[in-house]
């Protein structure tokens, strides 16, 4: 871990060593930390312990920051997939002889030295390092207070396993905790070839808005499911309670179930399981009407000013009554945050129309947002889920943590005037 600036200079000679790297050698690296991390479950649970003992359980934020044995597996397990992978480095992305005879070959590279924002969530460290390495970047991370102990152990595992290879440690750099490291990572300027923040608006908005080095935006996550004319009940319920419920601190978790004015009948059987999660509605006037006789008084509100666009990241949604499908697709459009959005029906014209005009990185049909993951979507891991459009949308892992050079090749060839 470093203490001042001087982490610009070794990440950057680092990530020159990376990329020199065999994906053999990258492999049995990745391999290695995945067996130190299962033999080490102990010291990475009772270093992150620390950081729960400083926290309410009752924070949303709990359950991301909470390791256990079987979650450090199943990141072991991750780890393996990233190295399963093929390599994405030096495809020949395009190819073409031209008129005077020089050969192009564009081929994909590593950025370089990837900088990682993000909040209390330790798994992050273990999912970064391990897509930056196989995709011959180093990596810089500058983790949340909360998880500070959290990190320190996972990113000195990693340091050691890396040093048993021989290999450069600072291929993965921890910053100190405190504002400043913040504002050197947002200002490594010529070091840091690309930042990406990943947690809530709040920190993205900072990042964005203060970084002088390119960000790709992920994390903030407004997710809807619009309930349609034709959607089937029993899907939809199954459906919306995955997405709200499966874990409420994710950004793929549902905000606003969208609901079709036709079938406000079905709203009790369609947030049945969502009483039973004691799950806090705020509902517009229609659905509260048909709410009011069934839905546990104690979790049934009116909706507010910050009923829609909001992320709760808690065991909260909303629900917004519309007309048809293009209010649906307006609604969604206006305080969604482009992340993943979902529509439960069986009409095969209001399915195509949604998923056409629905401006979101992921958008889902009868199936939950909750797979908006890079695992899931067979990626290994990921590093964040972008949405934005420019280089990456949606899930990235491997081929987005690289760029791509023009190597061109002649036998004496010089231009003219």
């Amino acid at each position: 871990m470093e203490n001042n600036t001087t982490w610009r200079e070794d990440a950057l000679k680092a990530s020159r060593a990376v990329n020199l790297l065999s994906d053999e050698i990258i492999n049995k690296v990745l391999n290695t930390l995945a067996d130190e991390t299962l033999a080490n479950i102990d010291f990475i649970l009772a270093e992150n312990q620390k950081d729960l003992s400083a926290m309410e359980k009752s924070n949303p934020m709990y359950d991301r920051l909470l390791l256990t044995s079987d979650r450090l597996k199943s990141i072991a397990n991750d780890i393996r997939n990233v190295a399963s992978l093929p390599s994405p480095l030096g495809k020949i992305l395009e190819e073409r002889t031209l008129y005077n005879g020089l050969e192009l070959t564009k081929i994909s590279v590593p950025f370089g030295v990837v900088g990682i924002i993000y909040e209390a969530r330790p798994n992050v460290s273990f999912d970064v390092f391990s897509l930056c390495f196989k995709s011959g970047n180093a990596c810089v991370l500058k983790g949340g207070t909360d998880a500070y102990n959290s990190n320190a152990a996972i990113v000195a595992l990693i340091r050691k396993v890396l040093a048993q290879f021989n290999i450069d440690e600072n291929a993965v750099i921890l910053l100190p905790a405190g504002r400043q490291a913040t504002a050197d990572l947002l200002n490594a300027v010529g070091f840091v070839d690309v930042i990406i923040p990943r947690g809530g608006a709040g920190l993205i908005n900072f990042v964005r808005d203060n970084s002088r080095v390119p960000v790709i935006e992920t994390g903030a996550g407004v997710c809807h499911t619009y309930f349609d004319e034709f959607g089937d009940r029993e899907t939809g319920a199954n459906v919306i309670n995955n997405a709200k419920t499966r874990r409420v601190s994710v950004c793929n978790a549902l905000d606003c179930l969208v609901i079709h004015e036709k079938r406000l009948s079905d709203l009790p059987y369609l947030c049945e399981k969502l009483a039973e999660n004691n799950v806090v509605i705020e509902a517009d006037t229609k659905a509260f009407t048909f709410l009011s006789l069934n839905y546990p008084a104690a979790l049934l509100q009116k909706t507010n000013a910050d009923s829609f666009g909001t992320e709760f990241l808690d065991y909260r949604m909303s629900i917004k009554t519309v007309s048809g499908v293009k209010e649906a697709i307006e609604h969604i459009n206006t305080y969604g945050s482009k992340h993943s959005e979902a529509i439960i029906s069986e009409n095969a014209e209001n399915v195509a129309l949604f998923n056409k005009m629905v401006d979101a990185a992921c958008v889902y049909t009868n199936t939950s947002t909750a797979f908006s993951d890079g695992a899931q979507f067979g990626m290994g891991a990921e590093i964040g889920i972008s949405t934005q459009k420019l280089h990456a949308r949606g899930p990235m892992a491997l081929p987005e943590l690289t760029s791509y050079k023009f190597i061109v090749k002649g036998n004496g060839q010089v231009r003219g005037k």
